[in-house]
């Protein structure tokens, strides 16, 4: 046994070793494993960053090679653009004063403060800076000063000079032609040669092309005069000269300037006290009094900057550089109305010179912009546009998000009842009406006229998100504030809304035109220097039905047709439609900034007739300002609507004004008010409780109406007889049957001129008189008496009871003929009334039986006479 416990041990140490071999060799070849997979991954992707600079190289080789020709006139010239209206006269050229200066006249000072914002390693590269690209991306990520940019100024030569500067544009094929052209132009010119080509090309706003134009423009100044403060306000221009402009945004221009003194200090070419100095200096300070335009440049100033920006955003070609030939739609008779409206003083219609307006024309059938008033009581070169800036536009959103896609996709008509109450949110937050009431249940042609928001936000939860945002699109608000931000439609946009003046008119043309939308536009074409052509008339689409477009429109001409709305823009022979709206302050606002009860910070108002689709915006730009409010007290929340009628009137002189023409699509019906849902009115129903609403063709009602009462016939088998016995007419008439009440009906029986009612099915007259006797009855329903039935009967005269036998037997015989006769002329007959017939006062069934008796007692006394 210990033998074989050592032959054992022996065993199990030899396969231990082996064991243990086995695994050194495994981790072994692991590791050679690990190293052949490391070596091959990394030489896959040494190869994969050699292809892909091989490709890049390639690549940017093949881009380089289209890249086109550069020639100093591209490098110096401004060539000016020419504005047409259009019949092709002239309306305004732009770049025709500009100063250029040489090299030797461009102080020290200016060549930092450029240097500096724009390119500081501006002498250390050859025309692309891989440091600068890194740093934008850098600044860009860590949201620093923005400094610098990606290009530097050689490339931004190259842009302003032969390529398009619009941002959709910047695409890897012109970032490649750019940096070759850069390189290029960095081996032909000096750098001080493409410093003063920059200087003396770059856009300086108002109209004024280069650094020296500018300085003489807001400076009064050559430009080797310049003060370090004045230095920096030109230098931090170039990037977005309107924005930038001291005139018309001196609190951005102050920023930017005073950015540019940091970086100038930062780049170490002014000390922190001069950079302190020179901020502290007001923007103002050294500006000559601004010369403006000729009276008619400021009249067109607003559409003209309309037009500039259309025309880079469709063209990526900038008509402040690209020497273009632009055919613009502008009607000149209406844009000098507007501008007179909007800064006249013989309108009589604005408090102040700084209360602003907006006014867009947009020409229905076409789209064609035809007249823009950006802002009143401003001087200088492209102004500030507040009719292309997003508004608060009140009430006037609610055709949009509301009226009109519930027409379009829930085929609701005019008469749709809706319920006017106490609502809330879906956050619970309470749903106000304009005057903190609520009127129960009401049509929707009232919700929208009367301008409720209840009824309205109602209407909207029952269209939906998708049905809203479908229609939106559809009539170009595709980019709806809301849209945009959160791709939804918020609850508050049902009733009250926020669109550019621009937009709002446009989207109401559809309405104007029975349901088409065209993209609103200032430019027809476009003629580039190199003579191509290029038309920017965009496509017309079926935007909503034209039951929508007719619908709407009917309703919106209640809004003209009644109240202060009527007395403000009615314009005799002249057909509209339109909409008020108002925006409002909070109640935390009203209560910080103590504005009075009823004041709110803007109004609104968009009409359209066959022809023209306007709106007007009035504001304030700071709405927190002591009185700068509009109010009902002082009449400025009528401001938009007078604007409005001072405009539509003259558009219409020089036009035929048309009404709008129902179409096949949509019905007018007469429906009962208050039914619920809608009926026709039932033959009882007052015709003060009768209105005429709009249906879609195929969803007018049917039923009508039992509320007032059914349609009453004649009674059935009325019957009457003559009992010469009893001396007394017998009448009989079947029982009627209401098909819509419980209520039992009553009888109106009218015998000889005499009226009584019962509900009974007979009736007896006793001792009537001799002669024929007229009878007739009618039923009595819901306080209406219906058609009557009629029918006669003959009572005899009365004979001597004492005879002979003969004459007896005669005397009998004629009873018996007369009361053959009488039975024979009780057959009924009916005869139609009218189912208006006023109630009648009814005798008493007493009164009958008085008469009767009373005829009775004569008949008594009277002696019978002889035959003979």
């Amino acid at each position: 046994m210990p033998e074989n416990n050592e032959m054992s041990r022996v065993s199990k140490k030899k396969n231990q070793k082996k064991s243990g071999n086995r695994k050194k060799n495994q981790q072994k070849k692991k590791k050679k494993v690990n190293k052949s997979w490391f070596k091959r991954i990394l030489i896959a992707l040494v190869a994969l960053v050699i292809i892909a600079l091989l490709s890049g190289v390639g690549l940017f080789t093949y881009y380089a090679s289209s890249a086109p020709e550069i020639t100093l006139d591209d490098l110096v010239d401004n060539p000016s653009t020419t504005f047409y209206d259009p019949e092709g006269n002239e309306l305004y050229s732009s770049g025709q004063e500009r100063v250029l200066v040489e090299a030797g006249e461009i102080p020290q000072v200016l060549v930092d403060a450029v240097l500096s914002i724009e390119d500081q390693r501006f002498y250390n590269h050859i025309g692309v800076d891989p440091i600068r690209i890194a740093g934008a991306v850098l600044a860009n990520v860590t949201d620093g000063f923005g400094a610098e940019g990606g290009s530097t100024i050689t490339q931004q030569l190259i842009k302003l000079s032969v390529f398009s500067t619009k941002q959709e544009d910047q695409t890897i094929k012109r970032k490649a032609q750019e940096a070759w052209l850069a390189v290029k132009l960095e081996q032909e010119y000096s750098k001080e040669q493409i410093l003063t080509f920059y200087i003396n090309k770059v856009y300086m706003s108002d109209n004024q092309y280069g650094m020296g134009t500018a300085s003489e423009y807001y400076f009064g100044k050559p430009v080797s005069e310049l003060e370090l403060h004045e230095a920096a306000l030109l230098a931090g221009m170039s990037q977005a000269p309107n924005a930038y402009n001291p005139y018309t945004n001196p609190d951005r221009a102050k920023q930017r300037r005073d950015t540019v003194l940091y970086m100038m200090h930062e780049n170490e070419k002014i000390s922190q006290e001069e950079m302190n100095a020179a901020q502290d200096v007001p923007i103002t300070e050294g500006l000559v009094e601004n010369q403006g335009n000729s009276a008619d440049t400021q009249v067109i100033d607003s559409y003209l900057s309309t037009v500039i920006e259309e025309v880079k955003e469709k063209t990526g070609l900038d008509p402040q550089t690209a020497g273009l030939k632009i055919y613009t739609n502008i009607d000149m008779d209406a844009q000098q109305q507007v501008y007179d409206v909007l800064n006249s003083d013989d309108y009589n219609i604005f408090p102040n010179d700084d209360m602003q307006s907006a006014v867009t024309v947009v020409d229905v059938n076409t789209g064609q912009l035809k007249a823009i008033g950006g802002s009143r009581k401003q001087e200088g070169q492209m102004l500030f546009n507040h009719a292309a800036e997003i508004k608060q536009i009140g009430s006037t959103i609610k055709p949009l998000t509301t009226y009109g896609p519930a027409i379009e996709y829930l085929d609701y008509s005019t008469y749709h009842q809706v319920v006017d109450e106490p609502t809330t949110y879906e956050s619970g937050q309470t749903i106000n009406n304009w005057d903190r009431d609520y009127e129960g249940q009401i049509s929707m042609r009232r919700a929208l006229v009367d301008s409720r928001n209840v009824p309205t936000y109602k209407i909207f939860k029952d269209v939906g998100q998708e049905n809203v945002k479908n229609f939106l699109t559809n009539v170009g608000l595709s980019d709806y504030p809301s849209l945009a931000k959160d791709n939804t439609v918020y609850e508050a946009d049902s009733f009250s809304g926020s669109l550019s003046p621009i937009d709002l008119a446009a989207s109401y043309a559809p309405f104007a035109n029975g349901g088409e939308y065209t993209e609103p536009y200032t430019v027809s074409k476009v003629i580039t220097a190199d003579g191509e052509e290029i038309d920017l008339t965009p496509s017309t689409t079926k935007a909503v039905s034209d039951s929508t477009a007719y619908m709407i429109t009917d309703m919106l001409k209640d809004v003209v047709d009644v109240g202060t709305t009527s007395r403000l823009v009615s314009i005799p022979g002249v057909p509209q439609a339109g909409k008020t709206g108002t925006a409002n302050y909070t109640s935390d606002q009203m209560a910080e900034h103590n504005i009075p009860n009823g004041a709110v910070p803007a109004s609104a108002y968009v009409g359209y007739t066959t022809n023209y689709s306007v709106s007007v915006w009035s504001g304030y730009t700071n709405i927190f300002e002591e009185g700068h409010w509009l109010s009902d007290d002082d009449g400025t929340r009528e401001i938009p609507r007078k604007i409005y009628r001072e405009v539509m009137a003259q558009l219409s002189e020089s036009v035929e004004n048309s009404d709008w023409t129902k179409p096949s699509s949509v019905v007018e019906v007469a429906v009962e008010k208050g039914s619920n849902p809608a009926a026709l009115p039932g033959p009882n129903t007052p015709s003060s409780e009768i209105v005429r609403e709009l249906f879609v063709r195929g969803t007018e009602p049917t039923s009508v109406s039992t509320n007032y009462g059914e349609e009453l016939t004649a009674p059935s088998g009325l019957k009457a007889s003559y009992d010469a016995e009893a001396n007394e007419i017998i009448i009989n008439w079947d029982a009627y049957s209401l098909s819509h009440s419980d209520e039992e009906p009553t009888y109106e029986l009218t015998v000889g001129g005499q009226t009584a009612t019962t509900k009974d099915l007979g009736y007896v007259v006793q001792n009537p008189s001799e002669g024929t006797v007229g009878i007739t009855v009618a039923v009595r329903a819901n306080g209406k008496t219906g058609p009557t039935a009629s029918v006669s009967v003959v009572v005899p005269p009365s004979g001597e009871e004492e005879e002979s036998d003969e004459s007896e037997e005669e005397s009998e015989s004629e009873e018996s003929e007369s009361s053959s006769e009488s039975s024979a002329s009780s057959e009924s007959s009916s005869s139609e009334s009218s189912s208006s017939q006023s109630d009648e006062s009814s005798s008493s069934s007493s009164q009958a039986s008085e008469s009767s008796q009373a005829s009775s007692s004569q008949s008594s006394q009277e002696s019978q006479t002889d035959e003979d």
